[in-house]
């Protein structure tokens, strides 16, 4: 069941998606060769909690960190660790946190100092895939519409959508209904109403969608082992049209702070 939020709901997760996006952001100019995947997770987690919110990925379904951490032929959930960056590395970071009983959720590809022309592109086109899919986030519109609109537009740069994973509703749940996948025919599935909130992923390749699950039972691989990137940022319809939540103004700490941070 689709659980459409109100004006007050969506003002509440829209503080969860910007602290997401502040701490993406602070991450950021840290994505540098040398650096321990495990210290960016540290961080993230640290700032989590100053800023009185909880990690929505820590635990999840078991997982261990606080932050995903993907490395260039890696799609998703990869494990932070020792491994360090290295120039010409694609770093894919997914992340959320739970705040005041709402949950935000977003994904940035970043480049880890020069990359190759192709990376920068594959990592150009899934933001850009991403503003294709926000386009068709109308009222009367269909949810598979920006599923077609994801997939016309990464398949005409010559990549593919991952079809084993997809976006997701978002709120109260990391997870809720409807599922968006990044590949479809358009003029199909739920109806897009205000109110609707989604966490919209587009999840690309430069070779073919097959995935692998590496033995750690998380992290998820191109098949060909070809680049992958990831962009992701938490949507809501409202009166005035869609609203990137993770993207609507950063707040200051003073603003999210609270006397004690939650547990």
């Amino acid at each position: 069941m689709i659980v459409y939020k109100t004006d007050s709901e969506i003002k509440a997760m829209g503080e969860s998606a910007r602290i997401v996006a502040l701490i993406l952001d602070e991450l950021r100019p840290q994505i540098q060769p040398g650096v321990r995947t495990r210290d960016l997770d540290a961080y993230a987690e640290r700032r989590t909690r100053e800023l009185g919110a909880k990690p929505a990925f820590k635990g999840y379904r078991g997982y261990p960190a606080s932050v995903c951490i993907s490395i260039n032929e890696e799609i998703i959930h990869g494990i932070p660790s020792a491994r360090t960056l290295r120039a010409g590395d694609i770093a894919s970071l997914d992340f959320g946190v739970l705040y005041d009983g709402f949950y935000g959720d977003a994904a940035r590809s970043y480049a880890v100092g020069a990359v190759t022309p192709l990376a920068a592109h594959l990592i150009a086109a899934a933001e850009a895939s991403f503003h294709k899919g926000v386009e068709q986030m109308v009222e009367g519109q269909r949810v598979s519409d920006i599923s077609h609109a994801v997939q016309t537009y990464v398949e005409a740069q010559g990549f593919s959508v991952i079809r084993s994973f997809v976006g997701h509703g978002i709120g109260h749940a990391l997870h809720e209904e409807p599922q968006v996948p990044n590949f479809g025919f358009p003029g199909r599935g739920p109806k897009i109403r205000r109110g609707l909130v989604l966490a919209i992923e587009p999840m690309i390749a430069a070779g073919d969608w097959d995935v692998d699950i590496l033995e750690d039972g998380w992290t998820a691989v191109t098949k060909d082992r070809s680049l992958a990137a990831h962009y992701e940022e938490t949507v809501a319809l409202t009166e005035s049209g869609a609203v990137v939540l993770s993207r609507a103004g950063i707040p200051s700490e003073s603003a999210l702070r609270k006397e004690q941070p939650h547990a």
